[in-house]
């Protein structure tokens, strides 16, 4: 049925979603080479936007990308993480992280410098040798034996600062090195300082490089607990103000807010917020690994159109340009004029004008070409990947959803994400429909005698209220009647219609939690079994 995929990609050092992957990176691997990278080369896509995928490129596990200004806690969030420290790792309220650091999973721990880092094969770094010794120098993998890495990978970027330190002192082009990360990472998190949340000019040009991949884009309001809640939300409004002018989308960015670090909270009147945040967050992480394969799939999606698109132009100007007199003058007519062209070709070939490259960028890069060089429009060419793009890709993505349902879901393990999970420090353990599960008495009975003067005034008989005079009572809540209805259902155990004194007191323990915010449980626990009823429902079950 796929017999188009080629052959599975390398081993990996993660469990359940395994032959999934492998068999999804074979078919995104031969249908790159044979479909997509012919394109590229012919109308160099290369030298425009992004160089040639390679093995490694389709191997490599779910990277995360951590961004943002210095001391707003990149590296203590790694350390908070992994829970144990990394080669290479400095802390401090200085600019201390210099260096994009690729923190990755390895038998031994050690440090690999970048100039060794950009030769092996396999690792999917090769391409950033273009960037030079400056940014080689600046640039290493810390490898170390770490449960967490055996997922993900996690890069630690240099703090940005403010001013003409940004642009000069580094060496190379700080935001083109951003820019090919995150057309390679899963996740790119940006972190604010709740004390510091200044956008600078050099950090909004950073977030502008992330242009097309806005779905990636996660933000921590990182140190939270340092603020009362009056200013947390003077904070987080100033937060999404300033990122609403930086970050050109209409959906609102999804924003972390705790304080991501192994440290007792300075103000603890937002802890439940913060843990339910962290959680949150977590989830988010976990889910990259299985995750993988769709997010391959969609970046070679988004590569395959802009491609497209970059023949398109290329060819264009081919065909524009004269064959012997007036080159010079006529290249600089059409590169003004590429505005222009970008609607004619968009009308031509119904094309968005969302998958079409920067203007201004695009025309800089054009100023140093020949474009008697350029090559013109091969239909074919265009046909294999509009193929590709309508029917391979289909397959392929009917395939991952095949594998992934006989699969077992595959996390993220290891390090903070197991402190979450069980235990009474799981997040909302012994809170909510959870309170009492492990204690012998029923939770219910400590607010039992005040219900009971309730039931009683609503006159039962023979120990029992109907459902009309439980309804008067149960809609003073204003709770929804579909809310209500919900907890009818969980507190009438023996099904009668009726509420005897303990499932009365069951119901209004029910409205209490939903009124404390919390959701109700799907079935009654076993825990919340008015103990009269405890035998005759255990053995209906």
């Amino acid at each position: 049925m796929f017999s188009w995929l080629g052959k599975q990609g390398g081993g990996r050092e993660r469990g359940g979603g395994t032959d999934v992957v492998q068999t999804v990176t074979g078919g995104l691997r031969d249908l790159y080479l044979r479909k997509l990278l012919p394109l590229e080369e012919h109308y160099r896509f290369h030298e425009f936007h992004s160089p040639a995928l390679e093995e490694a490129d389709f191997e490599n596990k779910p990277m995360v990308l951590l961004v943002g200004q210095y001391s707003t806690g990149k590296t203590t969030f790694i350390r908070y993480l992994l829970e144990q420290d990394f080669p290479g790792m400095r802390i401090g309220p200085e600019p201390t992280t210099d260096s994009f650091i690729a923190v990755m999973y390895g038998e031994t721990e050690g440090n690999v410098p970048g100039n060794a880092l950009v030769v092996d094969p396999k690792k999917p770094f090769r391409k950033l040798g273009r960037f030079g010794n400056a940014f080689l120098n600046r640039f290493m993998c810390s490898q170390l034996p770490n449960e967490v890495l055996k997922s993900i990978s996690i890069i630690d970027s240099p703090g940005i600062l403010s001013g003409e330190k940004q642009r000069i002192s580094r060496g190379y082009d700080f935001c083109q090195v951003l820019q090919w990360f995150a057309e390679r990472v899963d996740r790119i998190i940006l972190l604010f300082d709740a004390h510091k949340l200044d956008i600078s000019d050099e950090f909004s040009e950073a977030i502008k490089a992330f242009r097309g991949q806005d779905d990636k884009i996660r933000v921590v309001l990182n140190k939270a607990d340092q603020v009362d809640t009056q200013q947390l939300m003077r904070v987080y409004g100033a937060l999404m103000w300033s990122l609403g002018k930086v970050i050109d989308t209409p959906e609102v960015l999804r924003v972390y807010i705790g304080s991501f670090w192994a440290h007792p909270l300075r103000n603890t009147d937002n802890r439940r917020l913060f843990e339910a945040e962290a959680q949150d967050l977590f989830r988010d992480i976990q889910s990259l690994p299985q995750k993988a394969a769709v997010r391959k799939l969609n970046d070679l999606i988004k590569r395959a159109r802009l491609a497209k698109v970059h023949a398109y132009i290329i060819s264009y100007l081919k065909k524009e340009m004269p064959s012997v007199f007036g080159k010079e003058n006529k290249k600089k007519e059409l590169i003004n004029k590429l505005p222009e062209i970008y609607i004619q070709l968009q009308r031509e070939y119904h094309i968005s004008a969302g998958d079409f490259p920067e203007v201004k960028k695009m025309q800089e890069q054009l100023e140093n070409c020949d474009f008697t060089k350029f090559h013109s429009l091969k239909p074919k060419l265009i046909e294999a990947v509009d193929n590709m793009l309508a029917n391979k890709i289909a397959s392929l993505m009917n395939l991952i959803r095949q594998e992934e349902s006989n699969m077992p879901t595959e996390m993220v393990h290891g390090g903070a994400f197991d402190g979450t999970m069980a235990g009474p420090f799981g997040h909302g353990y012994g809170e909510g429909a959870k309170e009492g599960a492990d204690e012998e008495e029923w939770v219910v009975a400590k607010d039992k005698p005040a219900y009971d003067e309730i039931f009683y005034t609503l006159s039962p008989i023979n120990g029992k209220i109907s459902g009309i005079s439980a309804k008067k009572e149960m809609v003073t809540s204003k709770l929804p009647n579909s809310v209500l209805g919900k907890i009818w259902k969980l507190a009438d155990c023996d099904g009668d219609g009726m509420l005897d004194d303990e499932e009365f007191a069951l119901a209004k323990h029910l409205i209490k939690i939903k009124l404390d915010g919390y959701e109700l449980p799907g079935t009654l626990p076993s825990h919340l079994v008015p103990p009269s009823h405890r035998k005759p429902f255990q053995t209906a079950e």
